[in-house]
């Protein structure tokens, strides 16, 4: 079957009413039916409760605070690199964006305009720039890190659909990641700006940064921007800047001739928080 015909029934589907009913499901807390509930998760997916600060699972009040669990200290040494991978996942896509066109899967390219909601000044900063596009599945940990040093400047919510963002939906939907909701987080550092986007999912309750808290919901429908000129929220490399409640996809922007990538790095390639990204180039 054709990936255009497997996301078919994506279309069909209730996805923003599912979305709002698996958020307010995990953030019940229910007792033994949680328990059961994360027992069966973590069998399902492999989760390696292991490296988990707090490896007891019954001690999760809701599903939303097992899904969050932060990592035990020295779980994920920081490498020796300018850029570091900011989560545990996949690489989807990586590479050069082609003056403004990301490549997000055979046939399919979204631009960079479209990706930050429509900002086109924002978007030129990056033109033959390069980009990098990372799937986080059900069983990774779903807490999100600085890939460098940075200053954030704003912080865009830009509304959209809720598609899958699964590898299967990234080929067979056109400009996935510029349709769904996205959260869009612009920092200044060393290297120059850069932008790293949140982009939920069906059953994706919420995205909450460290500076703002639950970015959503409520989910109003339009673009909300909000602007950090005048505070000064510096992040350092490794720190925390986010998390998702249930899996989904990051996507970096960076300017040209800021980013050498990883030689090791390529499409479906597992990836774990904290490795080489890459380097400035020579």
């Amino acid at each position: 079957m054709s990936d255009r015909l497997a996301v078919l029934p994506q279309y069909l589907l209730p996805k923003q009413a599912l979305t709002v009913l698996a958020g307010k499901l995990a953030s019940k807390e229910a007792g033994n039916l949680t328990t059961s509930v994360i027992r069966w998760f973590v069998g399902r997916y492999n989760v390696n409760m292991a490296e988990a600060a707090n490896p007891d699972i019954a001690s999760y009040k809701s599903f939303n605070e097992f899904f969050t669990r932060p990592l035990k200290d020295g779980a994920r040494p920081f490498a020796e690199a300018d850029f570091l991978c900011p989560v545990d996942g996949a690489i989807s896509q990586f590479g050069a964006i082609e003056r403004d066109q990301i490549f997000q899967a055979k046939g399919h390219r979204y631009s960079t305009t479209a990706l930050v909601g429509g900002d086109r000044k924002l978007a030129e900063q990056f033109e033959n720039g390069s980009f990098a596009t990372l799937y986080l599945s059900p069983r990774d940990y779903h807490r999100i890190h600085m890939p460098c040093a940075g200053k954030l400047t704003r912080m865009i919510y830009v509304p959209g659909a809720l598609f899958s963002v699964n590898p299967t939906t990234a080929r067979g939907v056109p400009g996935l990641f510029a349709r769904n909701e996205r959260v869009v987080c612009v920092f200044e550092s060393a290297f120059g700006p850069f932008v790293l986007t949140l982009v939920g999912a069906t059953i994706v309750g919420s995205m909450a940064t460290v500076w703002h808290g639950t970015v959503n919901p409520p989910r109003p429908g339009v673009v909300r921007e909000w602007r950090y000129d005048e505070q000064n929220i510096v992040l350092q490399k490794g720190d925390e800047m986010g998390r998702f409640l249930l899996g989904s996809t990051v996507v970096m922007l960076f300017p040209k001739d800021t980013l050498a990538f990883n030689p090791d790095w390529a499409p479906a390639r597992a990836l774990r928080m904290g490795e080489a990204m890459g380097a400035t180039p020579v």
